[in-house]
């Protein structure tokens, strides 16, 4: 009997998160459209959001449900949680300023990179926020350099779990080919992506450690192909953004 009253409570909490992750692909959404989007009783969806309403975790507009601003609180209290992340924003928004380019700082949690900070400078493609994005590792520079960071073991499970689907005609896609480019992402110190996330984008990524060595996360810029000559692109970028993560490196670093 316990067994089963469990996986009823599993099961309700499962149902509350799928339709928070509706709200947020819908922005907002009438009962009867996300009943129909989620194959669900109008009821059973109408209940959850009336118990999320009442806790403050979604506001109602009219017959309009949406999530609310406790999330912001939420997902920026996460962001702080760690001195390290509220330290890499002020380099995030250096390393734009310096590059003209499109400048994130990005860190690997279940698999995937999530976006803490972005900033665009001057001769960035766009300027609007993907702050809480999520993206594949291996199609972008930020998420490769993370990967050449972690143990053979961990990028072998991120891989079991969300493979290596392509983004574009340029990305990887073969587990042998993406180990041997980690291998020359460690001996050279910083990651390219050749349009491998989305096309006409190219971008640098280095990876930065905290003090017991181990990988934090990765700052890296991004700007139109266009813009980018070889040189400037192989060697006076990636200069730059190995500048900015080695200053961090030291500022987290001091007692």
């Amino acid at each position: 009997m316990a067994n089963d009253t469990q996986t009823r409570t599993l099961q309700t909490s499962k149902t509350t998160l799928d339709i928070i992750r509706a709200l947020e692909d819908k922005g907002e959404a009438r009962v009867t459209e996300l009943a129909d989007a989620l194959d669900m009783a109008s009821s059973t969806v109408h209940s959850h959001l009336a118990t999320l309403a009442e806790e403050q975790f979604v506001a109602k507009d009219g017959d309009f449900y949406r999530l609310s601003l406790t999330f912001l609180r939420l997902g920026t209290h996460v962001r702080n949680l760690r001195d390290e992340y509220q330290v890499a924003q002020s380099y995030t928004t250096q390393l734009a300023e310096e590059t003209g380019c499109r400048a994130v700082f990005v860190v690997e949690e279940h698999g995937r990179g999530v976006y803490l900070y972005t900033y665009s400078g001057k001769h960035a493609v766009w300027s609007y926020s993907t702050v809480g994005k999520q993206a594949p590792l291996h199609v972008t520079a930020s998420g490769k350099s993370i990967l050449s960071g972690l143990p053979q073991q961990r990028v072998e499970e991120i891989i079991d779990q969300h493979g290596l689907e392509p983004e574009t005609d340029r990305s990887t896609t073969d587990r042998e080919e993406l180990f041997a480019e980690l291998e020359e992402i460690r001996e050279r110190g910083f990651a390219f992506n050749h349009e491998e996330q989305l096309e006409g984008i190219k971008a640098v990524g280095v990876p930065v450690t905290g003090p017991d060595n181990r990988v934090i996360g990765s700052f890296s810029a991004a700007s139109p192909a266009k813009r980018m000559d070889d040189e400037w692109f192989e060697t006076e970028l990636p200069n730059q953004v190995l500048g900015i993560a080695n200053e961090f490196e030291l500022e987290i670093s001091l007692p």
